[in-house]
């Protein structure tokens, strides 16, 4: 049976290392499933897979895209649908690696059939989100969505302006779209989730980030800060360094509040992975486990 292999995890918990190594043991691609590491030009702040790893392992969905494209987890659900039936002509198992929680859910699950947003919506959208702010976008989706609006993270300006876009374009409310009815797949889906106890998880995160100061994340923020209002810089990394360029918060304590809003970022995909029965855990440290998982739950592996 084909069989596409999930490895998920928290940001920092060590998907990288051990998914390049089951690909060269499955002799199989990897596709991403970071919703930021799609996007060229931000390579040290997503900690995307770099050229020797890319060389050692064909991925897709890396680098892909310009940072004022729009994507969506609905496109990305298309494009990955699109492209594992010619992967699968040449094996069995097929890779797929992230964190992003929309992003898998919507490969595995499906997402909902909600209308594509036209540009001169979206263009209004973000020119008020940008003159406004997000206090009275999330007030107007109170008011035309209340149902929404209660099940929502409404801090969160990529869910509230999408919602109103979907509002405004179809006269109708952004719920009336979400069915969350879960989608037949004509393949396996293998989940394999990886933990770390939380103080060692924290101590990788801050020890990445400094990892990627050293690499020249500073250099890397300054040089996409013109392209600040794109949603691909909406993310933790690139937020507290433009408050730092912009002189409203000292370098030291810029690099703190990455490190703990990644770590609270972290927190958050946990507790939407852990709603997930079908994920099998493993520390990252047990690859010889996770790959007799593998091969034990698929037919066909050699």
């Amino acid at each position: 049976m084909k069989t596409l292999v999930v490895l998920l995890g928290p940001t920092g918990v060590g998907k990288t290392e051990l998914i390049l190594r089951l690909a060269e043991s499955f002799r199989t691609p990897i596709l991403n499933a970071d919703s930021r590491q799609i996007y060229r030009d931000i390579p040290i702040g997503t900690a995307a897979p770099t050229p020797a790893e890319r060389e050692r392992v064909p991925h897709y969905f890396v680098g892909t895209l310009a940072l004022e494209d729009y994507y969506s987890a609905a496109q990305y659900e298309a494009d990955v649908l699109r492209l594992l039936p010619t992967l699968f002509q040449e094996r069995d198992v097929v890779l797929l690696s992230g964190g992003s929680m929309m992003y898998i859910d919507a490969v595995c699950q499906g997402i909902d059939d909600i209308p594509t947003v036209d540009d001169e919506t979206r263009a209004f959208l973000r020119s008020r989100y940008e003159r406004e702010g997000l206090a009275p976008l999330a007030e107007e989706l109170r008011l035309r969505d209340p149902e929404y609006y209660a099940a929502c993270d409404v801090r969160n300006p990529k869910r509230v302006v999408h919602a109103l876009e979907i509002c405004y374009m179809t006269g109708r409310t952004f719920t009336s779209f979400r069915q969350r009815k879960v989608k037949e797949r004509p393949f396996q889906i293998l989940k394999v989730g990886l933990r770390r106890e939380r103080e060692e998880l924290y101590a990788r995160i801050s020890a990445r980030v400094d990892a990627m100061v050293g690499q020249g994340l500073l250099a890397e923020a300054e040089r996409v800060l013109p392209y600040r209002s794109c949603n691909a810089l909406n993310t933790v990394g690139y937020k507290e360094l433009f408050k730092y360029f912009d002189g409203e918060w000292p370098l030291e304590m810029a690099l703190e509040k990455i490190k703990r809003n990644t770590r609270v970022y972290s927190r958050k995909q946990m507790t939407w992975f852990r709603k997930d029965e079908a994920i099998r855990w493993f520390h990252p440290d047990q690859f010889e486990a996770i790959r007799y998982f593998i091969q034990n739950s698929t037919s066909g592996v050699r």
